[in-house]
C-alpha cells in the first residue's frame, strides 16, 4: 500500500510533501490538524504510513502519536515524525513518544522515500 497521509499545519508542507510523493507514484492525503487526520482515517481505510509535523497547534505530534499507537484500529500504522527540531535529544523524544522513525525538514526526499520504502512492502 503506497497510502501517505501527511499531517502538517503549514499547506506548504502538505502541498511540496504531496506533489514529490505523487509524483514517485504514491496516493496521498493531507490534513492541517490532528481533527482533519482523524476524519482521513476513519474514511480511508487504506493509509499506509502517516508522516506527521511534530510541531502543530491544538494537538502536537507527541500527543497525536501516543493517541495513535493506543488505538487499536491505528497502532499498525508506521508514523513517521517530521520535525524542524533537530537539536539533541529531539530524535530521541520523537522515539520515545512512539514513532517508528524521525525525518528532519527540511526534507531531504532521498531519505524520506528510502524510509517509506522501508515500511510499505
Amino acid at each position: 500500500m503506497k497510502t501517505v497521509l501527511i499531517i502538517d499545519d503549514d499547506a506548504r508542507n502538505t502541498f511540496a510533501l504531496s506533489a514529490v510523493l505523487k509524483a514517485k507514484g504514491f496516493t496521498t492525503f493531507t490534513a492541517h490538524n490532528m481533527v482533519e487526520a482523524f476524519a482521513v482515517l476513519q474514511s480511508e481505510k487504506q493509509i499506509g504510513i502517516i508522516l506527521l509535523d511534530m510541531m502543530m497547534p491544538g494537538m502536537d505530534g507527541y500527543e497525536a502519536i501516543l493517541i495513535l499507537k493506543s488505538t487499536k484500529t491505528y497502532s499498525n500504522i508506521p508514523v513517521i515524525a517530521v520535525t524542524a527540531q533537530a537539536m539533541p535529544g529531539d530524535k530521541e523524544k520523537c522515539f520515545e513518544a512512539g514513532a517508528d522513525d524521525y525525518i528532519s525538514k527540511p526534507v531531504d526526499i532521498d531519505t524520506l522515500l528510502a524510509n517509506l520504502n522501508k515500511y510499505l512492502k
